[in-house]
């Protein structure tokens, strides 16, 4: 049987080609590098986006609308005020209902909520935010601080049903009040009267999101339920799925469940999550220029050693090789670059994203807490993951190699008996 390695097939080229790449080591170890910076700035900017998007996600879902929120259209359509006078369905006991709720498939949990303005009557801060929890099944159901993996409680105990109260470190750092301490205010009844309360605080909590931190005071759900004569109502329920794809499903079966009159909100509908899901294209814009860029280096060696080597090109045509042979020499030695940068780039990558996969990157830090109304917490985890790491090396080698295949086909044009007179 004749060997294809004698006669010079592919397996002979390829093995040509790996030999060519180390002739001359610093320009190898050049494009190397630039490839490699490429990928891991990809494998590092991927996981970073991936891990600000899981945060915005997670946000939305404990902070906001769980998988699926439930309010009235009246309340919807004034939202921004926080109106307690417009409870789901008409005021119906919300624990029948969250029953019936139940019974939907996927569904893993269902809770009441309350959210409304407070005017603060002694303090250096004046307004803040009543937020009305059944605390013990919120806190059991989610991880309320993401960055430490806990219910988030600096100090103290969570209120019960009693004149309790908790509030945000940076809020009670602002207003200089600690465990104890009681926070008179004034707010809104569904029925429209004033309500004035004092309740003691109890606990300092820490969530690492500045929107809650500094603005929130966390009561008991029934406490605050008849502090604004809402009866046996709720201004809004949150449910949580088994799986959060099968949010679309369990909105269309509450939706029809409740029928007009009640808004059913999907997580994914959120303005954020919507706003990361669109730019999503950007960032492969990104990816691909910065592999670009560092292709032209590759492009650029692989021109100088056509022009370094045209007698060797010369010499390989007389000694029988096609221009397609000649051509495949050189593009298999810019696969071999591309790919063995690309692997370096997602090794040195992936360790440095898989350290901060576990260690989170303080992302308040750097920008000051200024996007204080955006939903994500102050601390992020870069994502890692395999397909991350498949797709920079994937990205790496097609681009960089399809780049240098022009510059290949010059090679192919070079006149053996012309070369070798050179």
């Amino acid at each position: 049987m004749t060997n294809k390695y004698e006669k010079g097939g592919t397996g002979a080229l390829i093995k040509i080609a790996f030999r060519n790449i180390w002739r001359n080591k610093r320009r190898t170890i050049f494009c190397f590098t630039a490839v490699g910076i490429a990928v891991l700035f990809i494998v590092f900017y991927s996981s970073m986006i991936e891990g600000m998007i899981k945060s915005i996600n997670d946000t939305v879902q404990i902070y906001e609308l769980g998988h699926v929120k439930i309010v009235s259209s009246e309340f919807e359509a004034e939202s921004e005020y926080m109106p307690v006078q417009f409870p789901v369905a008409d005021g119906r006991n919300w624990e029948e209902l969250a029953q019936e709720i139940y019974q939907i498939p996927g569904v893993r949990a269902v809770m009441p909520r309350i959210t409304t303005m407070a005017t603060l009557q002694e303090s250096s801060i004046k307004h803040a935010i009543l937020w009305g929890l059944d605390i013990r099944k919120e806190m059991a159901a989610n991880y309320f601080n993401m960055t430490n993996r806990s219910d988030g409680l600096l100090d103290g105990e969570w209120p019960v049903d009693a004149n309790e109260a908790a509030i945000g470190r940076v809020f009670a750092d602002k207003a200089g009040l600690e465990i104890g301490d009681r926070i008179p205010l004034r707010t809104i009844s569904a029925n429209y009267s004033e309500r004035f309360w004092s309740p003691v605080i109890t606990g300092i909590f820490s969530f690492d999101y500045i929107k809650i931190d500094e603005q929130y005071i966390i009561v008991d759900f029934e406490r605050l339920q008849r502090l604004l004569v809402m009866d046996e109502g709720t201004q809004s329920l949150v449910i949580y799925a088994d799986d959060d794809r099968k949010s679309g499903v369990i909105t269309a079966a509450v939706q029809e469940m409740l029928g007009e009159g009640n808004v059913v909100t999907e997580w994914g509908d959120n303005y954020w999550v919507a706003i990361m899901r669109m730019v999503e294209p950007v960032y492969v814009i990104v990816f691909l220029i910065f592999l670009i860029v560092a292709s032209f280096l590759i492009i650029n060696t692989v021109v100088m050693i056509i022009h370094e080597r045209i007698k060797e090109i010369g010499m390989m045509g007389c000694l029988g090789m096609t221009r397609t042979e000649i051509v495949k020499v050189f593009f298999f030695e810019s696969i071999f670059m591309a790919a063995i940068g690309a692997l370096a780039g997602i090794i040195i990558g992936g360790t440095i994203t898989g350290i901060f996969s576990q260690n989170p990157i303080r992302i308040g830090d750097m920008y000051g807490n200024t996007f204080s109304e955006m939903p994500m917490s102050q601390s992020i985890f870069l994502a890692f993951n395999s397909f991350i790491l498949i797709r920079a090396w994937v990205m790496g080698v097609v681009i960089a190699s399809l780049f240098t295949l022009i510059p290949s086909l010059k090679s192919a044009f070079v006149e053996p008996v012309e070369a070798l007179r050179r």
